[in-house]
């Protein structure tokens, strides 16, 4: 039963409409060519998994190089503003 609706939610569509479309292919394309083209329709969904989680994971690693900079680089800018006014300080102090 959550497999059936599990697959409802993914498609929007149910086991019913599903049967129809897969009886629809077997005589359109037969039973010779129905397996080659479901293997082929596997290898798609599959490298298309394969192309997206690259990209996610590029996306991650670039977020977390962006992030470490803007961490080191917030130290340094204080200090150069702490340098300013030191130097400010001095230049009233003469």
């Amino acid at each position: 039963m959550e497999n059936e609706r599990e697959v409802e939610k993914v498609f929007g569509l149910g086991v019913p409409e599903l049967i129809i479309i897969l009886v629809i292919a077997l005589i359109i394309f037969g039973p010779r060519k129905l397996p080659e083209i479901g293997q082929a329709l596997g290898k798609g969904i599959r490298e298309f998994k394969k192309g997206t989680q690259e990209i996610q994971k590029d996306l991650e690693s670039a977020v977390k190089i962006d992030d470490e900079p803007k961490a080191e680089t917030k130290p340094k800018a204080a200090e150069s503003a702490k340098a300013e006014k030191s130097e400010e300080k001095e230049e009233k102090a003469s």
